[in-house]
């Protein structure tokens, strides 16, 4: 294993710890009646790659010391709306998944009305989490990037919710490449790019030239992530994801190797990373962490 390989696991296992700490601190702060509290805890607590707080984090860290109560706050809110995503998308009524992250989903662990109301109320807390002091350390945040954060998230929650509709509606269709891209680009690609802003408005002043260029990492990296979903579902095992492999071609979803074929769903995996990392030029080196975080998403395996 190469020393970038060491690096690419290391500073996502210590975005995993950290989150995973967050987490339990901010969930404790809820007052949760069971048998809701155990779904709720089995929809957040059960691991997973937690990318979108690591890219948060990552994000942050071009500009250190600077709002990082707020920071630690988004990168919460990201992964709470994105597993009550999850929570809601292995409902039967959806996708109809019985395992998550290599444990049952939360509607065969709790039934289905404990589930559905797991996701629902994972997503007020995340813009609960957003407007609170949690983990404020001295001076308060100031509001105004509370307020820009709280419109990143809930537009990004907003463009899920229609690209899994979309998604959903062409299940058994021949579509063209930009449909496709439209499905991913709001199903998967706004939440990744709602958790790179939400870090940049609170470490960038919003006139500073750094924040379109993370816009345009946070696009095409957003994208990519989903290409790579498609090729696994095709290339790894129900072990290595810890969901159901090969479920995509089951249910007939519309997938890039669907599309293009896998070869070339691969090469454009690569492209979409090469345009990631050409927006992350502009910062001289001093974004390492999402580097990291990008080579680690485009060789990943699970």
């Amino acid at each position: 294993m190469s020393s970038l390989t060491n690096m690419q696991i290391n500073g996502l296992a210590a975005a995993q710890h950290r989150i995973q700490q967050d987490l339990l601190t901010a969930l404790d702060a809820f007052s949760i009646p069971e048998p809701l509290k155990g779904a709720v805890h089995h929809a957040v607590m059960l691991g997973g790659k937690r990318v979108r707080p690591a890219l948060c984090y990552a994000t942050a860290d071009i500009q250190l010391n600077k709002n990082f109560a707020a920071v630690r706050r988004a990168a919460v809110a990201i992964e709470l709306i994105h597993c009550y995503s999850l929570v809601h998308d292995d409902l039967p009524c959806m996708d109809n998944d019985l395992l998550r992250r290599g444990q049952p989903t939360c509607h065969v662990a709790f039934g289905e009305r404990a589930a559905l109301l797991a996701g629902d109320v994972l997503q007020s807390m995340a813009f609960e989490i957003l407007g609170s002091r949690l983990f404020d350390q001295g001076a308060a945040v100031d509001q105004s990037i509370v307020i820009k954060q709280m419109q990143i998230l809930a537009t990004a929650s907003s463009k899920m919710v229609y690209g899994q509709m979309l998604d959903l509606e062409s299940e058994g269709k021949q579509i063209d490449q930009e449909t496709l891209e439209k499905i991913h680009k709001n199903k998967t690609g706004a939440l990744i790019s709602a958790a790179i802003m939400m870090a940049a408005v609170a470490v960038f002043d919003g006139v500073d030239p750094a924040i379109p260029k993370l816009r345009e990492f946070a696009q095409a990296v957003g994208l990519a992530f989903q290409v790579q979903d498609d090729i696994l579902d095709i290339t790894s095992s129900t072990e290595e994801l810890g969901k159901t492999a090969g479920k995509d071609e089951q249910v007939e979803k519309s997938t890039y190797p669907a599309l293009m074929g896998l070869d070339q769903a691969v090469i454009y995996a690569k492209e979409l990373h090469d345009q990631a990392f050409n927006a992350l030029k502009f910062f001289n080196g001093n974004a390492s962490e999402l580097e990291q975080i990008s080579l680690f998403l485009l060789n990943r395996k699970q």
